[in-house]
């Protein structure tokens, strides 16, 4: 029986949840019970969450030396060596603490290593696992890794500089920042393929050379990809093996910091992509079999690993694990002062099956035998930590499985993420460019998709993100025009396929944006078509950067169509911000004309008309207006400056529209107004008198 005397109100609001009810609050209840238990015996989340400032290698300036702990339960012997002792491995044992758990301890005076242990001294732990194994292992809980150029072997580095980094007065409050912007802007970055040279970007360059683009495009926060250190780059940084050490290939710890710390001088919020869901199997770089045996971090058997991915799976029910994940979540956000994470590969976690051939999704598959407990309530315990360190951090879920509860409060019964990844919608686009002729695009599914979700889940809407532009799949300018882009983006070529192709990325975008969700999203270099896939080095190519960087230049390039994308990227982002457009709830649909391929609604006081018709253009096209009185565009996508044709121009050249009034058959005074429905171009009207950006979004003045 429930302690509870009232329903919870993720049940009470929704009569469909009634039968899980009892799950429900017994999800909730475990979550008290646990979150309890760790108040009572370390006062609060955020005191238990110090796993990292115990464990790991840390000076103590008062007994002028080094402590080494680290949690090995199946371990025989640990030994802690490196280049402080000539790499002598036996020549320094860590003790194994009683009534500890396994927790090893060594402490290491100044006077015993001549001071040689310091900071960036390279280390490595000499473990007697308890397989009867004797291997080289990096501590779980350290702060940098390298990697030697010659031999290609990572070792752990001693990072603790006797300065701390200079954060002077930084505080940045992402939800309230966003608030006032009218929402969320997420742009999507990986630092390593951000520069245009080939090879691998640094921390500092992208500080220096992406984050004003970033800010003049108008997005107001950014999310990093492959942060935690991995060893295989093409990974994308999801095979992570070291959680507490940014990633050393992009740069220092301090060189995250100072891009963090310039980001947030810029009005930038800073969101980590942060991997929970599991973790790397390599023996030499990882935490697999750190003591030498296969029920450490996870459980042991086919349980512990992941049948897709190639990579081991974290066992959520052990303590251990909870402290150490919990920590490393507290350590972003304390040392690198990240503005909130967007968790990879929440439904692998939600479920036993992982999301591989998963049942219809319905109560059985989210309340019943499948679903993971214990996964459920690390989920709830970290956006209860998040939130309780940095209340205006932002936790974002890349959920397919749309389980509910994931973005409700953890008081009222949820797991409490503030928004989910409308993963639908890019899967929409990416059917409908493969596999639909345009006359044949269905507009009323179209809708269905773009709105479908509750009330109170906030969504992140996107089109695409890294997931599209990777080899092997394709971003939405490259389905459009594929190997037309390689020859026929000069302004002076005539090509019906670019021409297509770039009426449409608009369009796609735009929709997306204003009825998808309560924030939006994009991948860098997908704003203005960028038209090369990403390839990691790898054997298969010779070990290329070519495809692991992003032309910046085209975008540059006034001779080039890719400047048309890149400047109504900036004014589509500017009319959301102006009008509060993802602050604005749903849009209202007015009109849906399948004969003549039109969308017409209705979204934060705007009036949005989509002719996806590849050829109907339609003069005198009658259309319902939401207000009686004076209407001009405010944006179209067929001005010049565009890429368009100039058909439609907007802000000060744009016409005056006047509305008709008449009663209709039902008796209700309608309004109406007629105007140029042109064939492919999106139009987007303001009234006269909401002094709405008449000259800026279409301006000619906009640049990159």
């Amino acid at each position: 029986m429930s302690p509870h005397s009232h329903t919870l109100p993720l049940v009470a609001q929704d009569d469909w949840l009634r039968p899980a009810a009892p799950e429900i609050e017994a999800r909730y209840d475990r979550f008290t019970r646990r979150a309890d238990e760790i108040r009572h015996w370390s006062g609060s989340l955020a005191d238990y969450a110090n796993a990292h400032l115990y464990f790991g290698i840390h000076y103590d300036p008062e007994r002028h030396g080094w402590w080494f702990r680290e949690w090995l339960p199946g371990a025989r012997e640990v030994f802690l060596f490196g280049d402080f002792n000539d790499w002598e491995r036996t020549q320094h044992p860590a003790e194994r603490m009683p009534d500890s758990n396994g927790v090893w301890e060594l402490f290491l005076p100044d006077e015993a290593t001549g001071g040689r242990l310091k900071h960036g001294s390279l280390v490595k732990m000499y473990v007697h696992g308890g397989d009867g194994s004797w291997m080289d292992r990096i501590p779980a809980y350290i702060r940098r890794v390298v990697q030697d150029e010659q031999s290609k072997d990572y070792c752990g580095q001693v990072w603790e500089p006797q300065r701390p980094f200079a954060w002077d007065e930084d505080r940045y409050d992402l939800t309230a920042r966003t608030a006032e912007e009218g929402g969320l802007l997420i742009y999507e970055a990986h630092v390593g393929m951000a520069q245009e040279r080939e090879g691998v970007g640094t921390y500092k360059e992208f500080t220096e050379l992406i984050l004003p683009r970033i800010k003049k495009l108008g997005y107001n926060a950014i999310q990093l990809m492959a942060i935690a250190e991995h060893p295989y780059y093409g990974s994308f940084g999801y095979h992570v093996s070291n959680f507490f050490a940014p990633s050393s290939r992009f740069g220092t710890p301090e060189d995250l910091k100072q891009l963090v710390k310039r980001a947030h001088e810029l009005g930038l919020g800073v969101i980590m992509d942060l991997v929970h869901s599991h973790y790397v199997k390599n023996l030499n770089e990882g935490i697999n079999r750190l003591d030498g045996t296969e029920g450490l971090y996870s459980l042991p058997g086919e349980a512990g690993e992941h049948p897709q991915w190639d990579s081991m799976l974290f066992d959520y029910g052990k303590y251990e694990v909870q402290h150490f994940l919990l920590s490393n979540v507290k350590y972003w956000l304390d040392e690198f002062h990240f503005d909130g994470f967007r968790f990879d590969g929440v439904t692998s976690m939600l479920y036993h099956h992982h999301g591989v051939n998963a049942p219809d999704w319905g109560l059985e598959a989210y309340f019943g035998g499948g679903a993971n407990r214990d996964a459920i309530l690390y989920l709830t315990l970290a956006n209860e930590l998040i939130h309780e360190l940095q209340p205006g951090a932002v936790t974002i879920a890349e959920d397919v499985s749309g389980m509910p509860g994931v973005t409700f409060p953890v008081r009222d019964g949820g797991m409490g993420f503030d928004y989910r990844l409308g993963m639908a919608i890019p899967d929409f686009w990416i059917e409908y460019l493969k596999d639909v002729p345009d006359e044949e695009w269905d507009l009323h599914r179209m809708w269905s998709v773009l709105c479908n979700r509750l009330p109170g889940v906030r969504t992140v809407a996107y089109c695409e993100s890294h997931d599209q532009a990777l080899v092997g799949d394709k971003t939405i300018a490259f389905r459009l025009m594929d190997k037309e882009m390689y020859f026929a983006m000069n302004r002076e070529s005539q090509n019906l396929i670019i021409d297509r192709g770039i009426a449409l990325h608009k369009m796609i975008r735009l929709v997306t944006s204003t009825l998808g969700g309560e924030a939006y999203l994009t991948f860098m270099g997908n704003e203005f078509g960028h038209p090369e896939w990403i390839d990691f080095p790898r054997e298969g190519n010779g070990w290329s950067y070519a495809h692991a960087r992003r032309q910046w230049s085209l975008a540059e390039a006034d001779y080039l169509r890719y400047i048309d994308l890149a400047r109504f990227e900036g004014a589509m982002v500017a009319l959301l911000r102006k009008y509060r457009i993802l602050s604005a709830g749903y849009g209202y649909q007015l009109k849906v004309d399948e004969a003549n391929k039109t969308l017409i609604y209705e979204q934060a006081g705007l009036l949005f008309v989509f002719n996806w018709h590849p050829t109907a253009s339609i003069p005198d096209y009658e259309l319902p207006a939401p207000q009686a009185g004076k209407w001009r565009v405010v944006l179209s996508s067929d001005e010049a400056v565009f890429g368009g044709q100039g058909r439609v121009r907007s802000g000060s050249e744009s016409a005056e529209y006047f509305t008709d009034s008449r009663m209709d058959g039902d008796g209700v005074t309608r309004h109406y107004m007629r105007i140029y429905n042109v064939s492919r171009t999106a139009l987007v009207f303001a009234r006269e008198d909401d002094n709405g950006f008449q000259t800026s979004l279409s301006s000619k003045s906009f640049s990159l």
